[in-house]
């Protein structure tokens, strides 16, 4: 198991360990310390979107509708401004990262388990544990892909697509990330596919591998398919755990805020009331967006295509579930992914009626001087960290 003895864990090997107990909890109790240095990263839980659900007052085609937490979504992966994990950890919950053990197993226990160990250790008491390891190095494996169409009927060659990561991390079974973007992009596709089986354009679902690796599946479509690039109408990705979607957002491109306040205002009032319980913001900022982020929606916004972030509920999210031993299926709120479903089929019914093309006209702003390099390529063999 990964549970983050990382280059301490190698170390430890070199002296001659032949096994290792760690106890990694979540933060808990205290401000985030690494907050402030994640600022401009990517790694981090997405916040919930906010509650509005109307253009605000003032708001223009290019931006309107701003979550009342849009500016911690953005900051995590909701949105596409990447960030640091949250502060506060849930009790008995360990947090599952990298090791570089390659001889010595890494074991992690909660942390009363380690106590007991560490205090009899401590007393000369001489603890024995008993494990049952069955892990085992394989090499270089294959990664790929899982993507499914749904042919467009009069403009094949312009698409819009559904995005979510099939992978997770190995301290449970990944149920809320991202078995729950899956499970919403499966059940749109199963509904698109009864309710309107001939669409104006191609539909499409990825569901990426390798993306907690660094966004290697997306990032890798990207590449091996210019012409999905080149026509993509919209791409809408859901990575934030099981809660319900509150809002939607996007940026990078001038012409996508007309559109995405076009689609906006024919969602039935379910979505739209003010007074709904299921009400969804929108929100679109006309500034550049040529960085690579923490989810693969951030891989398609960076390389100038119409990306957008379904920003949910948390759902102690960021507190209990990700990346830990205890995100499992349990965790699934089914009435918010049945939510969820249903918003992304009308979002990409809506995409795909469009009568206009979204542009590619970039967002006014200081983008990247070496932009599209920066967003990067994905290494088609697996690079040794260390």
């Amino acid at each position: 198991m990964g549970l983050g003895t990382g280059t301490l864990g190698m170390r430890l090997e070199k002296a001659g360990v032949v096994g290792m107990i760690t106890s990694r909890n979540k933060l808990s109790g205290f401000a985030n310390p690494f907050a402030a240095q994640n600022a401009g990263g990517g790694r981090g839980p997405g916040g919930p979107g906010g509650p509005g659900g109307r253009p605000s007052v003032g708001a223009s085609d290019r931006g309107g509708g701003p979550a009342s937490s849009l500016a911690a979504a953005a900051a995590g992966r909701g949105g596409f401004g990447g960030g640091g994990a949250g502060g506060a950890g849930g009790w008995g919950v360990i947090e599952v990262f990298e090791t570089y053990n390659t001889t010595a197993p890494a074991v992690g226990l909660t942390c009363e388990d380690y106590s007991l160990v560490y205090r009899l250790a401590e007393n000369n008491q001489k603890p024995m544990v008993t494990l049952d390891l069955d892990a085992a190095l394989l090499g270089e494996q294959p990664a790929f892909n899982t993507i499914a169409m749904i042919k467009g009927s009069e403009k094949p060659d312009e698409y819009v697509m559904l995005s979510a990561h099939f992978d997770s991390w190995d301290g449970s079974s990944g149920a809320t990330d991202n078995g729950t973007g899956t499970l919403m992009a499966m059940e749109a596709m199963r509904i698109l596919k009864k309710a309107y089986p001939n669409p104006k354009r191609t539909i499409m679902v990825g569901h990426w591998a390798s993306e907690e690796q660094g966004l290697n599946g997306s990032t890798a479509f990207t590449e091996d398919h210019p012409e999905v690039m080149k026509g993509l109408q919209g791409l809408f990705n859901q990575d934030n755990g099981t809660g319900r979607v509150q809002s939607l957002s996007s940026s990078g491109l001038t012409d996508i805020g007309r559109h995405l306040k076009q689609w906006y205002t024919q969602l039935p009032g379910f979505f739209t009331d003010s007074l709904s319980a299921n009400v969804v913001s929108w929100s679109f900022n006309d500034v550049p967006t040529g960085n690579p982020g923490g989810t693969d929606g951030a891989v398609f916004a960076c390389f100038g295509t119409p990306s957008f972030g379904m920003g949910a509920v948390g759902w102690n999210y960021g507190t209990y579930t990700w990346h830990t031993n205890r995100d499992t299926y349990d965790k699934i709120v089914f009435d918010d992914v049945k939510h969820n479903a249903t918003l992304a089929a009308l979002m990409v019914y809506l995409a795909s009626e469009d009568p206009e093309f979204i542009k590619r006209d970039r967002s006014p702003g200081t983008w990247p001087a070496n932009w599209p390099a920066n967003c990067g390529k994905v290494p088609r063999k697996t690079r040794p960290r260390y």
